[in-house]
């Protein structure tokens, strides 16, 4: 899957985490992108089986794209987590970590993922 459509499912489920339903233009609004592109990235993954619109042009996540977007929005949390931890400023934290977390290996993130639970301990 590509990085973008990692971003979309992953804003999906952050804004619908915060008791939204979710449309389009609120995607658009939250990632500062065309209403234009986000209408055709949705249709991609409604096409992909990602996600599913309803009548009222409502935006769910599939099984499948849940699946993809805790994956992400679990990276991206405990990636910029670990970066505030080190010292490193909030705003920078969760920039760099919408990086980190789509090019990181799985075997990368647990090792980070432990080490981060080892330390929360101390």
């Amino acid at each position: 899957m590509h990085e973008s459509a990692e971003n979309y499912l992953e804003t999906i489920l952050a804004l619908s985490l915060k008791g939204e339903k979710v449309r389009s233009i609120d995607i658009a609004n939250e990632l500062d992108f065309s209403k234009p592109s986000v209408s055709i990235a949705m249709k991609n993954l409604r096409e992909k089986g990602y996600v599913l619109t309803d009548n009222d042009g409502f935006i769910n996540l599939t099984a499948k794209g849940q699946k993809i977007a805790d994956s992400m929005y679990e990276r991206h949390v405990a990636i910029s987590d670990w970066l505030v931890f080190l010292g490193v400023d909030k705003k920078t934290a969760v920039q760099d970590a919408c990086k980190m977390e789509h090019a990181m290996s799985e075997k990368s993130f647990l090792a980070i993922k432990k080490h981060i639970e080892i330390q929360m301990k101390k």
